[in-house]
């Protein structure tokens, strides 16, 4: 299966953003637009088992490790190759090639990320992990807040109800 898959959305030529919006060009929009802005955060003494367990939601594709607010290590699931429950999270992932900044031009991220096939993307200012930049499956938008939100809720809802007859 390729990482990036086949459109499912409106395809006018444009990335989709913030729940609906869409930028067709250069400096219509940054990435703070897009980003989602409360990821998922592993704290500065979690260990690979620890990033097992959050990697066991299929829709985690990025451990973020920080120090407070300081991102210490973007981590993916191919990171997690031979890695041992007890080894620090912090040097199971890396920086280089995971961040961007909120600044940055949103339609230039966006046409690396597809074309270097890039789903994730840590979103930092001053060394201070500010959010997440979510590439859809379909490479033709980016995860919202809202829509995060509503997935998690959705999940928690259905483990609660008995399964229909």
């Amino acid at each position: 299966m390729p990482l990036i898959e086949q459109s499912t959305t409106r395809n006018e030529g444009g990335v989709e953003f913030g729940g609906g919006r869409q930028a067709c060009a250069p400096g219509e929009a940054t990435v703070a637009d897009a980003m989602v802005g409360r990821p998922k955060l592993l704290p500065v003494t979690a260990t690979g088992r620890d990033v097992r367990e959050l990697f066991l939601d299929d829709h985690v594709h990025a451990g973020l490790v920080v120090d407070g607010d300081r991102l210490l290590a973007v981590i993916e699931r191919q990171d997690l190759a031979e890695v041992r429950d007890d080894e620090p999270a912090t040097a199971l992932g890396t920086l280089s090639g995971r961040t961007v900044g909120p600044q940055a031009d949103l339609w230039s991220t966006w046409t690396w990320m597809t074309g270097a096939g890039i789903r994730r993307l840590a979103v930092v200012e001053d060394g201070r992990c500010v959010g997440l930049l979510c590439l859809k499956r379909s490479g033709r938008g980016f995860c919202c807040d809202a829509g995060v939100w509503a997935r998690a809720r959705e999940r928690s809802t259905s483990r609660r109800c008995p399964p229909e007859p």
